[in-house]
């Protein structure tokens, strides 16, 4: 029988856990000690120290050991993700996009302290690190600023959430809901089903539309034209009944009708409506109420007018060339 996901993380959990119990046990230095039963040259090869960091030799001992203690810390900031994303969190009142906030945060500091712990571990004092860290700074000035700048925005994206996962947003040229916030980037799902994947400092840089930053409840603005010979009262009657007519939009707070002006060959009117479920499928929704008001239009008998011109010929000094005819002659 196959084990399900969740049981399967959890036991990696525990084995996590204990084999992190279990690490201070050793230290770099007891590497050399179990294997010199293999035999002096491998043994010898196993403790060849290929440069020094203060008072630590880095031997392919030290490699293999921080390659295995990278790999359990990882496996420890998953675990750690699913039980708060599958078993606590989801017993909380927190929304979609607070939950993977929580879940993100939680893992950083876990990758963050389990490497602090990892250093202190096997004897490295922070304080000689300055050297290093003012050279990434430096490398950061000059080459990273856009990792960097990217980096930060994510984690300001997570404390502050003027976007979160489940949002519906418009950023630049890019429109499509929330999917996932990540370090350097978030991921935007269009109605395409396409990911695109935007650069985290767009959305602290940039101006962006947050449709439901607040709730789900959304408004649409559905323009409209009638011919000049139309009934205002009774158009305004009609996209009103095409309304309500619709499931998807909401009684309360109730449609309306907008008579915007006068344009160059009809009546102007805006149809608004409110919407919860349809907020990710904006296109969707306008085209349903066009469809139902065409056919509304159609059977009360109003007119959708198109675009015309009138050329009006006040006079002329010249014959006018008739294809297929002799040209006209002007009397004397």
């Amino acid at each position: 029988m196959s084990m399900s996901r969740g049981r399967r993380l959890l036991i990696e959990f525990g084995l996590v856990v204990g084999a992190l119990v279990g690490w201070r046990r050793f230290s770099p230095y007891d590497m050399p000690a179990l294997t010199e039963r293999l035999g002096g040259d491998l043994a010898k090869l196993w403790s060849f120290p290929y440069f020094t960091i203060g008072n630590l030799a880095i031997t392919p001992a030290f490699l293999v050991k921080v390659f295995v203690y990278v790999v359990l810390l990882a496996l420890l900031s998953r675990s750690l993700r699913y039980l708060l994303r599958e078993r606590i969190l989801t017993q909380t009142a927190l929304g979609e996009g607070q939950r993977f906030a929580v879940e993100r945060g939680v893992s950083y500091l876990v990758i963050l302290f389990g490497v602090l712990i990892g250093l202190e571990s096997v004897g490295l004092n922070l304080t000689s690190l300055a050297v290093i860290g003012g050279t990434i700074g430096i490398g950061i000035g000059f080459g990273l600023q856009s990792i960097a700048n990217n980096f930060v925005s994510g984690l300001i994206l997570l404390v502050e959430q003027p976007v979160k996962v489940g949002d519906r947003i418009e950023v630049e040229a890019v429109s499509g809901r929330v999917v996932k916030v990540g370090i350097r980037a978030t991921w935007v799902r269009t109605n395409a089903n396409r990911v695109i994947i935007v650069p985290n400092s767009e959305f602290i840089s940039n101006r962006v539309t947050n449709w439901t930053a607040g709730d789900q409840l959304v408004r649409f603005a559905i323009p409209m034209g009638v011919s000049y010979g139309s009934d205002p009262k009774r158009v305004r009657q009609i996209l009103l009944e095409v309304a309500r007519a619709h499931p998807d939009v909401l009684g309360n707070p109730d449609p309306d009708v907008i008579f915007i002006g006068f344009g160059d060959s009809s009546l102007d009117f805006e149809l608004r409506i409110w919407t919860i479920k349809q907020v990710q499928t904006p296109k969707t929704i306008t085209s349903d109420l066009y469809f139902a008001t065409f056919e509304a239009f159609r059977q009360h008998g109003i007119e959708i007018p198109f675009p015309q011109r009138d050329l009006h010929v006040r006079s002329i000094s010249s014959p006018i060339p008739i294809s297929g005819a002799e040209p006209a002659r002007l009397p004397a």
